[in-house]
């Protein structure tokens, strides 16, 4: 039976930067203390490349055009790529009044006919708070109340059970999606009132959680599910969607993802319809190549930011693409090449994109420059894990049995906390909810952790996942704090 328990543990205060590993290449729990850690910092540009569709009809793209990959190596200083070609806006773009869309407000919205009041809140709904952790190996998903730590849904992600959950995204609705790595994606509904009445028993009959895991097609909080033709299918990213400012409701709430088929020139881009699933637009991407090591072939991470646009990141190095949301064109970098990072992706409200493995890598759209810094020797041997920041200048990210919290403008460490027990001591999955706690979530484990990010304890840890193996938006806090009012 599903359990939490609170935790009143306090956490260890700051380790040193370059921590210490063992034998074993994990890091040691030496590090006492309370102190400011610089950060070993570098900033590099490397080159772009560009492409796009040409055009952009419902369900698929022929994106010719596209242009070839920019060689080279990773210099000091800004870089630049060319335009890529765009794509017909009249298939399914999202688009405001203008025939553009930003994040939660239309470019021309400016009042309410009906009201003649601005539209207020950014399209951001009175949702509740909400953690949803996938759990990999069962084929599931949970949704857990982020006050009281209680699992109060458990879904199956595929129709067959055996999709591999991982990333998941929360909408400003409230409405979470989870890409399956086997393939395709799913979206539940979290609020009652959203839920559809469809087999004729009176009230809404979804799922409760704990053991509670009705078979596929009888929780009637099941949006929608997308079947999609990948072999790796992993990053997901719902948009914010604008503000129609004739009603002021939120409208072209979508989702994007992407996957490949584990061979060169197979990674796609697409952007699904938020309200049933129907593919918008297919964006391949033929000039991606392959990461870590020559075996990775698609996308591993992914983020939208303020436009909507899509960013998405390969793994352990590679490449990182910006796709517009108004024209589907894309542009790539570079990742530097120092202590590859590529397992966690987030975007905070300055608008960096940041990238965490060993290092932590920021990326800062404008100047198009990463600033990178150290967190692990160069010969440690796991990856470590997922990142969000808290909209008050601070990063957390996974690092082994810890939680960093890295200063956004310097990269230095300015809290730790000590998390992983029993074993559990590779925090690959981390999240901030609304009331501002940290959550960590141990690799391929059975539990997640609640810290106080004042104090450091542990104020609750959940029992019960099978498997988890989450880190991406798994809160919706990152979608909201890019909505602006």
């Amino acid at each position: 039976m599903t359990t939490f328990t609170q935790d009143l543990a306090a956490a260890a205060a700051c380790a040193s930067l370059l921590l210490a590993c063992g034998d074993d290449g994990r890091e040691t729990d030496s590090a006492s203390g309370s102190e400011t850690v610089a950060a070993t910092v570098a900033t590099t540009a490397g080159p772009t490349s560009t492409g796009g569709s040409e055009s952009a009809t419902a369900g698929s793209t022929d994106n010719s055009g596209t242009n070839g990959q920019t060689a080279g190596t990773t210099s000091t200083g800004a870089s630049s790529g060319s335009t890529g070609a765009t794509s017909d806006a009249s298939a399914g773009t999202t688009t405001g009044t203008t025939g553009e869309t930003t994040m939660g407000v239309s470019e021309s919205d400016s009042d309410s006919s009906s009201t003649g009041e601005p539209c207020q809140g950014g399209g951001v709904g009175d949702i509740d708070s909400f953690i949803w952790i996938a759990n990999s190996s069962e084929g599931t998903l949970s949704k857990i109340d982020t006050e009281t730590g209680v699992e109060l849904g458990r879904y199956i992600a595929r129709p067959d059970g055996a999709g591999s959950p991982s990333r998941t995204s929360v909408s400003t609705s409230g409405a979470v999606a989870v890409a399956n790595r086997a393939g395709g994606v799913t979206v539940y509904h979290a609020n009652i009132e959203d839920c559809v009445e469809s087999n004729g028993v009176p009230e809404i009959q979804t799922s409760t959680g704990g053991g509670d895991i009705r078979p596929w097609g009888e929780d009637e909080c099941l949006a929608w599910h997308t079947p999609l033709p990948y072999t790796d299918n992993r990053p997901v990213a719902w948009t914010s969607g604008f503000v129609n400012p004739q009603t002021c409701e939120v409208e072209d709430r979508n989702v994007w993802t992407s996957g490949s088929s584990w061979a060169l020139g197979t990674a796609e881009v697409v952007l699904l319809d938020g309200d049933d699933g129907a593919i918008i637009n297919t964006i391949p991407i033929p000039d991606l190549p392959a990461a870590w090591g020559g075996n990775w072939f698609g996308f591993y991470g992914g983020a939208v930011d303020a436009e909507n646009n899509f960013w998405a990141t390969q793994l352990q190095g590679g490449k990182l693409i910006r796709v517009s949301s108004f024209d589907y064109s894309y542009q790539l970098w570079d990742v530097p090449a120092q202590g590859p990072g590529g397992y966690g992706m987030t975007i905070t409200p300055d608008g960096y994109v940041w990238l965490t493995g060993r290092w932590t890598h920021r990326f800062d759209p404008e100047t198009e420059t990463w600033t990178s810094a150290q967190l692990f020797p160069d010969d440690a041997g796991v990856h470590t894990g997922g990142c969000m920041g808290d909209g008050q200048g601070i990063l957390y990210r996974g690092s082994y049995s810890q939680i960093h919290g890295i200063d956004t403008e310097t990269l230095e460490i300015v809290k730790t906390f000590d998390v992983g027990v029993d074993g559990d001591d590779h925090i690959w999955g981390v999240a901030v909810d609304f009331e501002g706690y940290v959550w960590g979530v141990p690799r391929n484990g059975s539990r997640a952790y609640k810290i106080d990010a004042a104090t450091g304890q542990k104020v609750l840890t959940f029992e019960g996942l099978v498997g988890a193996y989450t880190y991406s938006d798994m809160t919706g806090f990152a979608l909201n704090q890019l909505i602006p009012g």
